[in-house]
């Protein structure tokens, strides 16, 4: 265990950042999941009204640098693509 102030600081931040990006990649993972099923699904007005909130949230975790913002972009494009060829 820590000694030093400064570490005892540094373990308790570990320990928020660590449970902020579980809650964060939950929500990635489930929010693509879903609508993934819908275009799976091919059920194409359920993934149009699923689009612009995962394309937020991604947007989102690209600015606030959790992914990169090459990826949140790449995954949005497909995403759109895959939802317009419905």
């Amino acid at each position: 265990m820590a000694n030093h102030t400064s570490a005892k600081k540094r373990a308790r931040q570990t320990v928020k950042r660590t449970l902020n990006n579980k809650v964060k990649n939950s929500k990635v993972k489930s929010v693509l999941k879903t609508i993934r099923a819908a275009i799976t699904g091919k059920e194409k007005v359920k993934a149009q009204e699923l689009l612009p909130d995962a394309q937020a949230l991604l947007s989102k975790l690209a600015r606030v640098g959790y992914i990169k913002p090459n990826k949140a972009a790449r995954t949005t494009s497909r995403l759109t693509t895959q939802v317009n060829s419905l």
